[in-house]
């Protein structure tokens, strides 16, 4: 396989590093996040958005059977450029679906291609950065790329949830006209904004293939074996299962994110329903400044302070304390489905301390996957478990969460979500950490 000189990757890594990994993050905030906002404006109940949408995340589950046929067709930089231009087409006709009568129908077949596209550009980009760049660089970048993959999530369910609601704020004052739309003018408002925010998507993800069409590096061929990579598969499939202490990895990997998997989809909707409907009300722009913005702030925090504090002592003395930090902050929703409230200072403390817990547990258990995967072809390995992690952690329980929180109300939802915190308890303390595993 063809590869630059060292001298040429450190001279360019600062150059596609940060805005490959934005690249990963716009479209995955698109379909996963901005979505559930744009269903739920659109009319759609709690258990219609969370199905759906749900259902959008089984690309990111079963990537790793893909993996091997994109490594053997094309190289993963054209795989990168392509599935960019791609996304960047398919985005922007998401918005010219919204004012058609078959606009629910239409976007969700256009987001399951994005999503497949983007789980396609994450297998890329991943192993792209890999032979990318040298074992040091790699470690040096990690943080850059972890960065501007939030800041992806930040411009997406933050600024552009927050320019949704800003455009429909200046159309219902008078300020901006949409005529042209037939729908009532409080919808055709709602339209007028998501399509603004689809166009914006769409344009950036298209100027990133295009940047990245030139700035990515050649660092590999065309020239593939088929049957190697099969073989390698099926040989990794044999040392995960061989792995020590399966049964109890395999319930620590599925389990262990239940509690925020229920959270994950239903805590925007709260925070957005009305007060009628037993939420928050709060506006899109308020929400992208909190949620969006401080939220995912708090959570990449956490995820410092967490990945700092493993380093330091070590995964299994701060198992238990980081544990405590991902389910305990969760009760934050409990007191503000009984206590609901318009001031934002306070239910944006609730949301930093949900999220700062969030990224703290988070670390230790991103931190558990990549000890278990060590050893023999420990990337595959580790995109098996990531993708039971999100199977058993986000999809199922994500899909469902909205048909919970409808027939019980948020607040019994709640605590619903705070006795599964038993369950993480549970798969935690049958884990088995080994001390080689420090």
């Amino acid at each position: 396989m063809d590869k630059p000189t060292m001298n040429q990757k450190k001279a360019k890594a600062y150059a596609w590093v940060p805005s490959l990994y934005l690249g990963e993050s716009l479209p995955f905030s698109a379909v996963m996040l901005i979505s559930v906002i744009m269903f739920k404006e659109l009319g759609l109940t709690d258990g219609q958005i969370t199905f759906y949408t749900g259902w959008l995340g089984l690309p990111w589950v079963i990537k790793p059977i893909w993996s091997p046929i994109i490594d053997n067709i094309k190289t993963k930089r054209w795989w990168i450029v392509s599935m960019q231009f791609f996304m960047g087409v398919a985005l922007a006709l998401v918005a010219f679906t919204l004012p058609t009568p078959f606009w629910f129908q239409g976007s969700l077949a256009i987001f399951v291609l994005i999503a497949f596209a983007s789980a396609t550009h994450d297998i890329s980009a991943d192993g792209f950065y890999i032979i990318g760049l040298p074992d040091k660089e790699q470690e040096l970048y990690v943080g850059v790329r972890n960065t501007f993959y939030r800041i992806g999530m930040v411009i997406g369910q933050g600024g552009l949830v927050l320019l949704a609601g800003y455009i429909q704020n200046l159309i219902k004052e008078g300020n901006l006209d949409f005529s042209l739309f037939t729908f009532h003018f409080s919808l055709s408002s709602i339209i007028a904004s998501w399509m603004v925010v689809f166009l914006i998507l769409g344009v950036l993800m298209f100027l990133l293939g295009l940047y990245h069409a030139f700035m990515l590096p050649k660092v590999e061929t065309e020239h593939f074996d088929f049957k190697e990579q099969m073989y390698e598969f099926s040989r990794t499939l044999i040392v995960f299962l061989t792995k020590p202490h399966l049964i109890s990895a395999l319930c620590f990997i599925l389990l262990f994110r239940l509690p925020e998997g229920l959270l994950t989809k239903i805590v925007p909707l709260f925070l957005t329903r009305t007060s009628a409907e037993g939420g928050l009300g709060m506006s899109d722009v308020d929400f992208g400044f909190i949620y969006g913005t401080l939220g995912v702030i708090g959570l990449l925090l956490g995820g410092i302070v967490g990945g700092w504090a493993v380093s330091k002592w070590g995964l299994k003395r701060c198992l238990w304390p980081l544990v405590l930090c991902i389910t305990l902050p969760d009760i934050v929703y409990v007191y503000l489905s009984y206590y609901p409230t318009d001031n934002l200072w306070l239910v944006g403390s609730c949301v930093c301390i949900e999220q700062i817990g969030y990224g703290l547990g988070f670390a230790a258990y991103t931190l558990y996957l990549v000890t278990f995967s060590r050893g023999e072809h420990s990337t595959t390995v580790f995109s098996i478990c990531t993708a039971g992690q999100y199977f058993g952690g986000v999809m199922i329980p994500g899909m469902v969460s909205g048909l919970i929180s409808e027939n019980i109300g948020y607040q019994s939802f709640f605590w619903i979500v705070m006795a599964f915190c038993l369950v993480t308890f549970a798969v935690t303390a049958f884990v088995k950490i080994e001390d080689h595993q420090e």
